[in-house]
């Protein structure tokens, strides 16, 4: 999947063809570093899943694989680039041992204790009766048995990955959970080296998990971890204080930026970007927003701390602890996932079938004279989505290329849609790539990509700005800018529209786009297909730009609307769409940031 750079600065209508510009020297790749298969224990108890890494790397190839219904799985559209298993490194492929002959747990005794008899069976109930085992009989999931299948793990990985064509990272996930608040990361590996047994939450906090990666660095070990679910950390994901309890100082906010380059801002359960009260002026901010925690067996404890949960806040505490404190933790990449406990990812909002709006549906079957929505869905799982995708800019379509893409943040994120977006800054950018052929060498040349750093200021920063659509997926609406920067110690935001489809430009006096007329059929999903750009590019110069102040960008580019999940399969079922869930959304991309720091 390669991305080009492009000659003309223009805004493509949909339909439109593109033209043939200069191939660029880094390539746009879509993967996902965020898969569970029967080695994760919430996916062999909650949905008795007993396909395994294999079938996960067979499923992003483009094969079908099977599904605990009895069916066959997919991918809708064209097969990934690359793609990390990442089971739990807790009781690591525990259950499935009891089932595998070659295990030294097969037919252990307490085996149907942890093997449910039906997807029904409540998952936070079998999780109490693992622990309890954990106690009672060590050797029942003792580090033999983890290591096991950690060893199977990674030779299912060797066996996928095929430089150039297909990568099959090797990675796991580091699942603490501090009362139902998410602290999980996904942990990556830059090649076949790792080590025997992955770090999880049984061995230390996050900061002991970096302590971790740094003893394997020096053993020649790269990995980096990746954090997930943010909105779901109640306001512990990015703290002002270590979990320990101690203020954060330089040397913690070095050890964290050392280990932890980007945080996954979407994928299905939620998107971590921004939440509304955080960014009240935004009015794109409410998407996708998770209201409920994930581990708790009622919905009657809501999330209630939004500071501290979400990327663009973090960006914003990084720039004022960087003003006051002198150091920053949080110059933090973008990167998307699914986290799908099925081994295969859905990533399109209509590739959810009815099967799935039943499985969620209270553990019950759905009777087909059922015509209401009342207990349908939980209010936790109504606002889920399909799961996001990462997108790198790397060389070539390898383990060490696409690491080190993360290691650079050469990153950026979707919700879904293999939407594929550049930002690249510089000063003097505007004029030099007026001038030029091929604008993206020249913009390598004189300035940074996504996740690089500005430093003394010569006039305004300019940034290449550059989206191009998911041909499978809806035209594109607008780009837009996220500005963060510190004035008198404190945390700003502003939001531009930089460029418009349809052939719209910005209010200079708001900086938004106007209404550019796309509109969504709930009766069968159908959309304005005369509507919306395939592409969207410009050079954008910041009009408000304050060398003494410190800064970041980053891109975010919106689709128009289009049906949510929800509502196609209320389509499906012939029923009308729940009122009380939003009937549609708009797909959107973000690039990691370009920081501005001004000369000390």
């Amino acid at each position: 999947m390669h991305c080009v750079s492009v000659v003309v600065i223009s805004t493509l209508a949909a339909g439109a063809s593109l033209s043939q510009p200069a191939a660029a020297p880094r390539v746009a790749l879509f993967g996902d570093v965020h898969i569970h298969t029967t080695y994760s224990f919430d996916a062999f108890t909650g949905g008795q899943i007993r396909t395994g890494p294999d079938d996960a790397y067979r499923y992003a190839k483009g094969e079908a694989i099977p599904t605990p219904a009895g069916g066959f799985l997919r991918i809708s559209g064209p097969p990934l680039d690359f793609l990390a298993v990442s089971d739990h490194a807790e009781y690591l492929g525990a259950h499935a041992a009891m089932l595998d002959p070659s295990s030294p747990t097969y037919g252990h005794p307490d085996a149907d204790r942890l093997v449910p008899p039906s997807a029904s069976q409540e998952l936070v109930s079998n999780i109490s009766t693992m622990r309890q085992l954990i106690e009672e009989d060590h050797a029942l999931l003792g580090h033999a048995v983890i290591e096991d299948a950690w060893m199977k793990s990674i030779e299912a990985a060797d066996r996928h990955n095929e430089p150039g064509k297909f990568t099959a990272m090797i990675g796991y996930e580091y699942t603490m959970s501090q009362g139902g608040r998410h602290l999980h990361r996904n942990v990556m590996f830059r090649g076949s080296n790792v080590p025997t047994r992955p770090f999880s939450s049984r061995d230390g906090d996050p900061e002991d998990l970096w302590t971790w990666l740094d003893e394997q660095r020096a053993r020649g070990i790269e990995g980096l971890a990746i954090p997930h679910n943010t909105n779901q950390s109640d306001g512990r994901a990015f703290p002002m204080e270590t979990w320990k309890g101690r203020p954060i100082d330089k040397a913690f906010a070095e050890k964290r930026m050392r280990n932890e380059p980007i945080a996954e801002i979407s994928q299905q359960k939620g998107t971590s970007e921004v939440h509304p009260s955080l960014s009240p002026n935004d009015e794109w901010a409410d998407f996708q927003i998770v209201q409920y925690f994930l581990n708790r067996a009622t919905n009657t404890d809501p999330i209630s701390i939004f500071k501290g949960g979400y990327w663009r806040d973090a960006l914003k505490t990084g720039l004022e602890m960087q003003e006051n404190s002198g150091f920053n933790p949080y110059e933090l990449g973008a990167i998307g996932s699914s986290d799908s406990h099925t081994s295969a990812g859905w990533y399109q909002e209509d590739n959810l079938d009815t099967t799935r709006a039943r499985a969620i549906r209270s553990g019950s079957a759905y009777p087909e004279d059922d015509a209401d929505w009342e207990g349908f869905w939980t209010p936790r799982t109504s606002t889920h989505g399909s799961g996001g995708l990462a997108g790198v800019w790397a060389e070539e379509n390898t383990r060490a290329s696409i690491f080190d893409a993360m290691r650079r943040r050469e990153t950026f994120a979707t919700s879904g849609p293999r939407i594929r977006v550049r930002l690249m800054g510089g000063f003097g950018l505007a004029e030099k790539l007026a001038v030029v052929n091929d604008q993206v060498a020249e913009a390598y040349a004189q300035g940074v990509p996504m996740g690089g750093v500005l430093t003394e200021a010569k006039g305004a920063p300019s940034f290449l700005v550059w989206a191009l659509r998911d041909p499978h997926a809806g035209w594109l609406q607008r780009a837009q800018i996220i500005k963060g920067w510190v004035k008198d110690g404190e945390a700003q935001e502003q939001i531009f529209d930089v460029t418009c489809s349809d052939g719209l430009e910005p209010d200079p006096k708001t900086h938004r786009c106007g209404d550019n007329g796309a509109r969504v059929n709930l009766a069968d999903c159908s959309i304005s297909r005369d509507k919306g750009a395939v592409e969207l590019q410009t050079v954008w110069t910041d009009p408000d730009f304050d060398p003494d102040q410190r800064s970041f960008y980053y891109l975010r580019v919106m689709e128009n609307p289009t049906c949510r999940w929800s509502t196609f399969d209320a389509i499906r079922l012939g029923i009308e769409p729940n009122p009380d869930i939003a009937a549609t959304l708009q797909e959107r991309a973000w690039s990691s940031p370009i920081w501005y720091k001004p000369a000390e």
